[in-house]
């Protein structure tokens, strides 16, 4: 017994209705909501044989049939191998992540929120993985005589403003000449490459030791590696749908969204592959065996990756989710490489 086309045409009809409803599919659902061509039991005889061949299975003896996670598999394959389908309210991501970058994960946590409000389903996004910031400006303002506000910005957002000691007669123009020596002169370097350039800059400028010893400290305390920063939308999403309406299932469910490492391993489990979609027990985790996982990357000015994905019950809506994450990676990406002007806002 082989797949043929007609077999292929019924297991669509099958896994789109199934997906709307929710409620196992008959024979007769079939003929009349699908333009088969088919008879009832011409349709019920192929029922059988798919469920022979491992694509559907039979809930109860008198219930319709419902797809299995290798006929979710077959369906997705096949929308990825015809190319992602456009989704207009995909475009929508657009306006609603629309605004100035200033910290990564204020970006990341909207980003969460937008992602499960358009596809109603759970938001994850996690961010690059011991990613060393990049400095992109450095600007002193003073703040009382002795006394100036360090505000020193990355490519993840502001990493320190607190007040350090300056000289007691440095005006605001001479900081402002300082401040802008600094960024010319370490923009676009690590915080471990600034701290070997700090001391040679600061030398050349005379009499500024204490400017060098308070910003040698901040860059020394950003080097520290820091905890991939988890984002999670839309928890709640999944509690509306009918898989999720046993209790025990719901609070395993929610338990585990708590976990952030937990979370973020799982979310990553697809290594850095650009798109990636994990049907039931292909998640390999146990608690997810009713769920499945369409993960995407996006990319930031250093080349590091960061994931974004939807978790949702196996009868997601497959090609929206595709279409809405395949735009937010390359959004998110725009955003996080794109040179902006002013990175310290109002």
């Amino acid at each position: 017994m082989r797949m043929d086309e007609r077999k292929m045409r019924i297991l669509r009809a099958i896994i789109d209705d199934y997906i709307l409803t929710g409620v196992p599919v008959g024979s007769r659902t079939i003929s009349k909501k699908y333009e088969t061509g088919l008879s009832s039991a011409t349709i019920r005889n192929e029922m059988s044989d798919l469920e022979e061949l491992g694509f559907l299975d039979q809930p109860h003896v008198s219930a319709g049939r419902i797809p299995s996670a290798k006929a979710y598999r077959l369906y997705v394959d096949g929308l990825l191998q015809a190319g992602i389908i456009p989704d207009d309210s995909a475009e929508s991501v657009l306006g609603h992540l629309s605004g100035r970058v200033h910290q990564m994960e204020e970006v990341i946590d909207h980003a969460a929120r937008v992602l499960s409000s358009l596809t109603h389903y759970t938001a994850v996004i996690v961010s690059p993985k011991g990613v060393e910031p990049r400095l992109k400006t450095i600007q002193l303002v003073p703040v009382s005589a002795g006394g100036a506000l360090a505000v020193i910005v990355t490519d993840q957002g502001i990493i320190r403003d607190s007040v350090i000691r300056v000289s007691p007669d440095m005006d605001s123009d001479t900081l402002y000449a300082i401040s802008r020596t600094l960024t010319n002169e370490l923009s676009g370097l690590t915080l471990s490459e600034a701290c070997r350039a700090l001391p040679v800059i600061i030398r050349r400028m005379e009499g500024n030791d204490e400017i060098l010893r308070g910003l040698y400290g901040y860059f020394t305390e950003g080097q520290k590696p820091r905890t991939p920063h988890v984002a999670v939308g839309g928890t709640s999403n999944m509690l509306s749908y009918p898989e999720y309406s046993d209790v025990d299932k719901a609070r395993t469910f929610l338990s585990l969204m708590e976990t952030h490492d937990k979370l973020a391993e799982i979310i990553r489990g697809s290594g850095e592959l650009a798109f990636t979609v994990r049907i039931g027990p292909e998640t390999g985790v146990p608690e997810m065996a009713d769920c499945s996982i369409v993960t995407a990357t996006y990319s930031t000015r250093g080349g590091q990756q960061g994931t974004i994905g939807v978790i949702g019950p196996t009868r997601m809506r497959y090609s929206r989710v595709i279409s809405v994450l395949n735009m937010m990676g390359h959004h998110l990406t725009d955003m996080f490489t794109a040179e902006q002007d002013d990175q310290t806002g109002e």
